[in-house]
């Protein structure tokens, strides 16, 4: 029923997620500091990886069947904290046709040109408050358009709210530890990645408008959210083919917008940067509005 085998991992995912949050409220209470911990931790880790298979279901829908999807929507919109339909706007739509430059809601540098750790931690918020009118003005206009489509839409609205609601009830202390703050961890995770995926790159390059992360262990466990110039330049394929499509155009890419490890490149950037400025990375977008201003 899968369009690729390699979603196999993400439907493995999806059983690891929806099992740690049955364990932890059945036993989290019992466990010790460390097991607790431990357990915990890795609970949130999924809910960074339910961000980015939220974002590939939205682009290529995993089952053959339209019944299955439908089903995927929805759990996602459950873990995820947020009816998934709201990528159709603000990132298929919109995103994806901009990548970075106005009228991108999503956009690096909207605030400020700056990039540190005040502006890092700062974005999901900014950004995700910049995308609600675009969000309910698509599903308001669906009403007329696509009723059909409109009430699978709200389906994941009502879905959320039992969610939440269900277990608020049931334990309120339970919910806000294994499914709120979980969905925000979600929430906000996917937006990091797409500031430092864009950040200081230069969006009005047809190659260099993105920023890579090559490490085997990120694309394993996020399915391959690192190859981010092959994704909006295909954003079509499926994300099993996207560590070959960046190998194909690698060496067109500026070094500076190739790394190999997520973790050093926040270490280094946002700590490290904020005392050396060598650690600092570049901004492209200035170097190329200062190449044009130039006079001839």
């Amino acid at each position: 029923m899968l369009k690729y085998k390699a979603d196999r991992r993400s439907v493995f995912f999806m059983l690891l997620t929806t099992f740690l949050l049955v364990y932890l409220w059945q036993f989290g209470s019992e466990m010790s500091t460390t097991m607790f911990v431990l357990v915990y931790g890795l609970q949130l880790y999924m809910a960074v990886v339910v961000s980015v298979m939220t974002h590939n279901h939205q682009h290529l829908p995993m089952w053959k069947n339209k019944a299955m999807n439908i089903f995927t929507d929805n759990w996602l919109t459950a873990f995820y904290g947020f009816p998934v339909f709201a990528w159709i706007p603000t990132h298929n739509s919109n995103h994806h046709v901009y990548v970075n430059k106005e009228p991108d809601y999503t956009r690096t540098y909207q605030v400020t040109e700056k990039n540190n750790l005040l502006t890092l931690v700062t974005y999901p918020s900014l950004s995700g408050m910049k995308q609600q009118k675009a969000v309910w003005s698509y599903l308001k206009s669906l009403r007329q358009e696509n009723p059909r489509k409109y009430w699978f839409h709200v389906l994941q609205l009502v879905t959320l709210v039992l969610f939440i609601g269900i277990a608020l009830l049931l334990d309120w202390r339970k919910a806000i530890w294994y499914i709120i703050i979980p969905q925000q961890v979600s929430l906000f995770a996917v937006l990091i990645f797409n500031y430092v995926q864009h950040i200081h790159a230069d969006e009005e390059s047809p190659i260099n408008h993105s920023r890579n992360f090559t490490g085997w262990g990120l694309n394993f466990t996020l399915p391959n959210n690192g190859y981010h110039t092959a994704h909006h330049i295909s954003p079509g394929i499926h994300w099993s083919k996207l560590a070959e499509k960046h190998k194909e155009i690698e060496h067109q890419i500026d070094p500076r917008l190739n790394e190999k490890s997520f973790l050093w490149f926040i270490f280094r950037t946002y700590f490290l940067g904020a005392l050396i400025p060598a650690c600092r990375t570049q901004n492209m977008r200035f170097e190329r509005m200062k190449k044009v201003a130039q006079p001839a």
